[in-house]
């Protein structure tokens, strides 16, 4: 949308050039190929270019050579997911981003188009460039795009979120005491378990990916490229998922910050037919894989913007037939929440519907019966698991499951699909 409107602007003769600010590389470079094809001319910043885009990072370092083209050119003006950039006055101080956005661009650009997917700051920070209504502070918007919208218009995938739960917990503690939970959101109200310690549990990764991996190969049958993606906690527990996946005789690609070929390698799996690609934060946000269609949400962050930041990446639709996107994850309380209020957003006739089932695994082997996926498993052992040299947190210390002690997962899997289709 922005790359058709800069075209609408240059067509009109409104505009010299466009600059376009982003909170990744990636991101930047996506900026730059679509920028590219609709606008039929470079984009790298270059004499001639049309214009560049850049990382909001690299804001600090600019020369003042850059900010003199605000001054000398009619520039356009674009900031991607501009919550990243905190706006505010002298009590609430913007940061360095929102400073110079407010100083050197606010006022000096011809055009500003500033959006983003998730329109608030965790730290309730007003956001560069916005305007908020007194004495509410509500955010006003020119303009929303809803996911209503967009699925309407088949721009995006209709989201079916799967939340998994477990019917019966025991946690022996180190102490020898024995504790039961009827689900992990007993388990996280009274006890010492954090939820970090059941996203990196080897036996719930094992069945979120298992029930992921039968949805891909469903998917596959008619999208033959179709992939999914695993949001791991940390770069340890990302391999320790790649691992996983490899047991599941899967070809898996991990993408972390310490890989210096990241970028590349996102590239290639965006054009290529692997089917998994695990990553700690780089494919979160804004990161444009449309054939992603399936995720599994093991990240330790729970807070709704990130939810919904990482839901994206499998919403984006390819094809009027293209029409599933699913999102396997823990049925934790605020991730629920998230979950359930994201089905506000839906059409009517996507409204929430609670489908509550039963599924139990055991050496990898599904089998159906009256509908439901069962098995005869009793339960998963963490403990039993001996993690590898590779996949041990950082120093030599134990996981966050291991410290718990032992888990063990007794009852049968729950699922309550948020969909209804």
């Amino acid at each position: 949308m922005a790359a058709e409107l800069a075209k609408l602007l240059f067509a009109e003769g409104k505009i010299d050039a466009v600059i376009c600010f982003a909170p990744a590389c990636q991101i930047v470079d996506g900026f730059r190929r679509t920028f590219t094809k609709v606008l039929g001319r470079a984009f790298d910043g270059r004499m001639n270019a049309a214009g560049t885009a850049i990382t909001y990072q690299s804001i600090e370092h600019q020369e003042e050579s850059f900010w003199r083209l605000f001054e000398e050119l009619r520039v356009f003006t674009v900031f991607d997911e501009i919550h990243h950039c905190s706006g505010g006055d002298e009590v609430q101080s913007p940061n360095i981003w929102g400073q110079r956005i407010i100083q050197r661009i606010q006022d000096s650009a011809t055009y500003t188009l500033a959006m983003s997917g998730t329109p608030w700051r965790s730290d309730e920070r007003s956001i560069a460039l916005a305007r908020y209504s007194t004495p509410e502070g509500r955010l006003v918007v020119d303009y929303q795009y809803s996911l209503k919208d967009a699925i309407q218009e088949g721009v995006c995938r209709a989201p079916r979120v799967t939340l998994v739960d477990n019917s019966e917990i025991t946690l022996k503690r180190i102490d020898n005491i024995v504790d039961n939970y009827d689900g992990f959101s007993s388990l996280l109200n009274s006890s010492k378990a954090t939820f970090e310690s059941l996203v990196t549990h080897v036996g719930i990764n094992r069945q979120l990916l298992l029930l992921a991996q039968k949805r891909l190969n469903e998917i596959r049958i008619s999208m033959p490229d179709a992939a999914a993606l695993v949001v791991a906690s940390n770069i340890d527990h990302a391999y320790k998922v790649s691992e996983l996946l490899q047991q599941m005789d899967e070809q898996v690609v991990v993408v972390t910050t310490h890989r210096n070929d990241a970028n590349q390698v996102i590239d290639d799996f965006r054009s290529g037919l692997s089917r998994w690609i695990v990553a700690v934060g780089m494919v979160s946000e804004g990161t444009d894989i449309p054939r992603l269609q399936v995720c599994c949400y093991l990240s330790r962050i729970r807070t709704e913007m990130y939810f919904r930041q990482v839901l994206g990446r499998v919403l984006r639709q390819r094809s009027k037939t293209d029409n599933q996107a699913w999102m396997y994850m823990l049925a934790e309380p605020e991730l629920s929440a998230s979950a359930e209020r994201l089905m506000d957003d839906l059409p009517e006739h996507l409204a929430v519907c609670e489908h509550l089932v039963r599924v139990e695994v055991v050496d990898e082997a599904w089998r159906a019966e009256d509908g439901f996926h069962t098995s005869q498993s009793p339960g998963f052992d963490f403990t039993s698991l001996k993690p590898s040299a590779r996949t041990k947190e950082p120093g030599g210390a134990a996981s966050p499951a291991e410290q718990l002690g032992q888990m063990i997962l007794l009852g049968a899997f729950r699922e309550k699909l948020l969909a209804f289709f």
